[in-house]
């Protein structure tokens, strides 16, 4: 793999990993287009569970960001 390429989708798995595991927990979560408009997923976004979910996928982005910097880079002709 190409390391700028490498060194990318380790900056966006990044980002998305922070971005999930705070965004949760923030007010916009509470307040945001889908619960103004479908009033049924109150109870299942703001479930604390889910809040959980989320945050866990935001930790696996992050690790297998960690995983993608600490494998060594093979050279890109074979």
């Amino acid at each position: 793999m190409d390391r700028l390429l490498r060194v990318l989708i380790v900056l966006i798995l990044m980002e998305l990993g922070i971005g999930l595991i705070a965004l949760p927990w923030m007010r916009y979560w509470e307040h945001n287009y889908f619960l103004d408009h479908y009033p049924d997923l109150i109870h299942i976004l703001l479930h604390p569970a889910i809040r959980g979910a989320v945050s866990g996928l935001g930790i696996l982005d992050i690790l297998v960001a960690i995983t993608l910097l600490r494998q060594p880079v093979r050279p890109s002709g074979q």
